[in-house]
C-alpha cells in the first residue's frame, strides 16, 4: 500500500503507533479523543468488551450552548466525559490522544478530565 503524505495520513499513522501499546481494559478503560477542525469528541472505551462506557462531545445539547473558543469547549467536554465516567464507576483510564499532539484542545480536555476526577 502506498503511503500518502497528507497530514491526515500522518495522524492516522501516529494513531496506529499509539494504539499498539494503549488498550482499554475493564479496570482501566481508554479515554479516546477525536479532534476535527470544528468539534471535539471523547469516549471512555472498554476495548475487551468493545463497549463505550461514557461519551461526550461539544455537539451535545447541554454543551452546545457553551460559548467561547474551541479550547474552552474542549474543557467543557473533558469535564462532561469525566463526570459520566465517574458516574459509571470508572476512575482510572489510559489516555489515547488519537495521533494528535498533546497540545491545545487535546491537552485542555485531558486536564479538565483530571480535575473532574479521572486519573491517568
Amino acid at each position: 500500500m502506498k503511503k500518502t503524505k497528507t497530514p491526515r495520513a500522518a495522524r492516522v499513522r501516529r494513531h496506529e503507533r499509539v494504539r499498539k501499546t494503549v488498550e482499554g481494559t475493564p479496570q482501566r478503560p481508554r479515554l479516546a479523543v477525536y479532534r476535527s477542525l470544528t468539534h471535539i469528541y471523547a469516549q471512555v472505551i472498554d476495548d475487551g468488551a468493545g463497549r463505550t462506557i461514557a461519551a461526550a462531545s461539544d455537539l451535545e445539547k447541554d454543551l452546545k450552548t457553551t460559548a467561547g473558543t474551541k479550547t474552552e469547549r474542549a474543557k467543557a467536554v473533558g469535564t462532561a466525559v469525566a463526570k459520566k465516567a465517574v458516574a459509571a464507576g470508572v476512575t482510572k483510564v489510559v489516555f489515547d490522544r488519537g495521533g494528535n499532539r498533546y497540545h491545545g484542545r487535546v491537552r485542555a480536555l485531558a486536564e479538565a478530565a483530571r480535575e473532574s476526577g479521572l486519573q491517568f
